[in-house]
């Protein structure tokens, strides 16, 4: 019988409020449905964006190291000598920025200082070594130069000595109320693991029957503004701008994006904008998750998360193939 680590070890890059955290943690409800704990335990986090910092603290009463990634490798991020990475990790999660890789972007690529924001990701796998990591991108990621920018950044990682494995998920295939796709690749140490092949990633949940916006969101329809956490919205009038239309009551909502400058999606009456616990829980993240500091930060941590079902999903997948490959 083969033994199974209690906990397995987890470095988190570009954190944000901690989406895909969540989920690798497990222990929450998110849509009336109660998601396990899972066997990782998060010992270090990072982010550069200090609102995300305050929400990540205070909902995971864990410290997070507020700061450039950049700076903190190379030393110069003040007191550094407090917030250096782990000499060693299990696990490695980081969804490096990607607004330069969305369609909805500029899709500068790689050819911009955020779009090789992953190289940092590659720097913290050298030094850790983990077991394994998993990045996580938009679907913009593969369509960028033909193809190649996934491609390079497959590469960058299996030079490390990684297999590296890329798929394609739709979170509504995995009961969130959202049609948000994203790229997750997963890394697996050659010397310790064998690579992590499509059969291994979360096999879909709701591919027949996908979770709807009215399933989730109607009891919020008629409370009043800040009648429940997080419930205030964008007053931005309508325009002819990227989310100015209404959701649909019967299906799964749009992506909730990071930038959209109060353009948030309207609500399926039409009376106004989808309000920041709406948006959360087009996220499935849970209805006790408040976000700090303001209504505008709140929309903006998370439209760039991972949704924590999705997470979660992709950790029980994690956790079942390292404790099977593991010796």
């Amino acid at each position: 019988m083969k033994k199974v680590k209690k906990k397995y070890k987890v470095t988190s890059l570009f954190s944000g409020c901690g989406g895909l955290d969540l989920g690798f943690v497990g222990g929450f409800e998110s849509l009336g449905k109660k998601y396990s704990k899972r066997n990782f335990s998060i010992e270090w986090a990072n982010d550069i964006d200090p609102p995300s910092c305050m929400t990540f603290k205070e909902y995971f009463n864990h410290e997070i190291v507020c700061g450039n990634i950049i700076h903190i490798l190379d030393g110069t991020h003040q007191s550094i000598e407090n917030n250096q990475i782990p000499k060693s990790t299990d696990v490695v999660l980081g969804g490096f920025p990607c607004q330069e890789f969305s369609h909805a972007g500029k899709r500068r690529g790689l050819n911009s200082e955020r779009g090789t924001l992953y190289r940092s990701m590659a720097e913290v796998i050298k030094r850790t070594r983990p077991m394994l990591f998993v990045a996580e991108n938009v679907k913009g990621l593969l369509t960028i130069d033909g193809g190649g920018a996934i491609d390079i950044i497959k590469d960058d990682f299996a030079s490390l000595g990684y297999h590296v494995n890329h798929r394609l998920l739709l979170a509504a295939d995995y009961g969130v109320p959202q049609r948000r796709e994203r790229v997750i690749i997963v890394g697996t140490r050659k010397d310790v693991l064998p690579i992590f092949k499509d059969s291994d990633y979360p096999r879909p949940t709701h591919t027949n029957k996908p979770v709807s916006v009215g399933e989730v969101l109607a009891d919020l329809e008629n409370i009043e503004e800040g009648g429940f956490l997080n419930h205030f919205w964008s007053k931005a009038k309508k325009n002819k701008g990227q989310g100015n239309n209404a959701i649909k009551k019967d299906q799964p909502g749009p992506t909730m994006r990071t930038e959209h400058h109060g353009n948030i999606e309207f609500h399926w009456n039409g009376r106004r904008r989808l309000s920041a616990r709406e948006a959360a829980r087009i996220q499935s993240f849970p209805d006790n998750m408040e976000f700090f500091p303001s209504t505008s930060q709140a929309y903006k941590q998370i439209g760039n998360a991972v949704p924590p079902v999705l997470g979660w999903h992709v950790a029980k997948s994690v956790e079942l193939f390292l404790n099977k490959n593991l010796k």
